[in-house]
């Protein structure tokens, strides 16, 4: 049976699977590595790569990498991922890994993307967008059944929207952007000290907590206004929202869409729909091995 392997490095973890042609996942791996040790992760990839061909009946058909930063024009390596994971800007996978073809490389939000679409909650749309909520705003949009990467890079990085041309400049240089006002990494300063996590902040709401519920519907609000602008700009059918935060359910998806329907321009009673993953933290590792198989075939 033709397989290929997914590998989705994050930040303190690597996300591995082994995957039919056909989408069936024969097994899966999360192994944790220290970023402050040289080139870990690089060989723990190398090891997890070995490990799940070793355990199956031959070597994989094909294998594909999802990681942070920008990928390279041509698809064999990161390019452009500053201050963290040293050595992971030009590494190409194919001649790391040793293997008899190449290893096509990933941004980790456009990976998970690709996967949602492939095995998890886009399935079927050719015009979609993902928000990924957690320290940051992960972002990625697929625009007539092709996956939008641009220029050099940077497309899909939703994150990054300005919101207030007044605001705090984000990571990238981005003032009040839609990282700044609901990425957990923000929640002390957007709470006054009051909340350390956008857990504790959800909690507090749950209960009737007046303070929290004016600082997360205002967070949601500026969801909601992303999303309106995405909408106007590549007109999805779906916008999908993962991350842990979007795991809250209703908490989250009641409010976002009662101010949606606010904001949001619907001709002819059009609006977009809003779904979570469905993928969790395996969605990168799926959409890398998705992205193999396009290569290969």
């Amino acid at each position: 049976m033709g397989y290929a392997l997914g590998i989705d490095l994050g930040g303190t973890s690597i996300k591995a699977l082994a995957v039919t042609f056909e989408g069936k996942v024969l097994a899966r791996e999360n192994v944790p590595f220290d970023a402050d040790v040289k080139l870990e992760w690089a060989e723990k990839i190398r090891q997890i790569a070995s490990d799940l061909q070793a355990a199956r009946e031959g070597p994989a058909d094909c294998i594909g990498v999802s990681a942070p930063g920008l990928a390279a024009r041509d698809g064999r390596s990161i390019a452009f991922m500053p201050g963290r994971l040293q050595g992971l800007e030009g590494l190409v996978w194919r001649d790391y890994l040793k293997t008899a073809f190449p290893v096509p490389v990933l941004n980790d939000a456009h990976a998970a993307l690709l996967g949602e679409v492939w095995l998890g909650a886009a399935r079927g749309f050719e015009n979609v967008i993902m928000l990924t909520l957690g320290t940051g705003v992960g972002g990625a949009a697929m625009v007539d059944g092709r996956l939008l990467r641009g220029h050099i890079g940077r497309a899909g990085h939703l994150g990054h929207i300005s919101l207030d041309p007044n605001g705090p400049p984000d990571c990238t240089g981005t003032p009040g952007s839609l990282e700044v006002a609901i990425g957990n990494e923000t929640i002390g300063e957007r709470s006054g000290g009051k909340f350390h996590t956008t857990h504790e902040l959800m909690a507090a709401y749950n209960r009737g907590d007046q303070v929290a519920a004016q600082i997360w519907l205002a967070s949601v609000k500026a969801l909601a206004a992303a999303v309106c602008s995405f909408v106007n700009i590549l007109d999805p059918e779906a916008a999908i929202i993962g991350g842990g935060i979007a795991r809250a359910g209703d908490t989250l998806f009641k409010p976002l869409r009662q101010f949606l329907d606010k904001m949001e321009w619907q001709p002819g009673g059009q609006s977009v729909k809003l779904l979570p993953a469905e993928l969790g933290e395996f969605a990168g590792a799926t959409g890398a091995a998705r992205n193999a198989l396009t290569h290969a075939r």
